[in-house]
């Protein structure tokens, strides 16, 4: 049976507003760009600390750029409640470990999908440490991203972990097209693959093919 996880999002927030509450969330980000509306969206309900943990990230000033534009985003979007930012560790390596035997995988497949892991992973560590009532993810935004699956990772882990994961599809409610207007009302930087240097070789290929 397919889930409605923006009508599940919507309950959670109905059932917190009723009681007068605002809960922590911790959200782990891939970039600026997709957590634009998503910081947008849910800024009103949750108190928010932005997680950047994105070892996949490829090459090294490609990460270092991301991570200089989420926190510049972070401070001129206006928000009901403050929003707080942790970078994790940039450890290349456990991407890479993560990865191996997977790397011709297309994207969209199960390398993906151990890369969803990984970070969902590390954001429910640092969630359950800081007694965060929620985590979840940025990811789902994208139209290239399985929210299915990012969902059902993000549950198991947050069992795991003792935290509740957020289910959300924020690709819903036009949330995607809001976080392209978003782009380019606050003029950030919008790259053109996921991050890894296999999706960068992958894009890189199919530019080439379509000349």
């Amino acid at each position: 049976m397919n889930r409605n996880y923006q009508k599940e999002l919507d309950e959670v927030i109905a059932k917190h507003q009723k009681a007068g509450e605002v809960p922590t969330l911790f959200l782990h980000s891939c970039c600026a760009p997709c957590s634009s509306y998503v910081l947008e969206y849910l800024s009103d309900f949750f108190r928010i600390t932005v997680f950047y943990y994105n070892p996949n990230i490829y090459p090294d000033e490609e990460y270092y750029k991301r991570v200089e534009e989420q926190k510049a985003f972070i401070a001129k979007l206006p928000t009901k409640y403050p929003v707080r930012f942790v970078e994790g560790n940039f450890d290349k390596e456990r991407f890479y470990q993560m990865a191996k035997g997977m790397e011709d995988i297309p994207e969209g497949g199960e390398r993906c999908f151990g890369c969803y892991e990984l970070r969902l992973r590390e954001a429910a560590a640092y969630a359950r440490e800081r007694s965060m009532d929620y985590f979840t993810t940025t990811l789902s935004i994208s139209p290239l991203k399985n929210a299915g699956k990012l969902n059902e990772i993000g549950q198991a882990l947050g069992a795991e972990y003792g935290v509740t994961y957020l289910v959300s599809d924020f690709k819903k409610k036009n949330g995607y097209k809001r976080s392209v207007e978003l782009s380019r009302e606050y003029e950030m930087y919008r790259q053109d693959y996921c991050g890894c240097v296999y999706s960068k070789q992958q894009r890189e290929r199919e530019k080439k093919a379509s000349l």
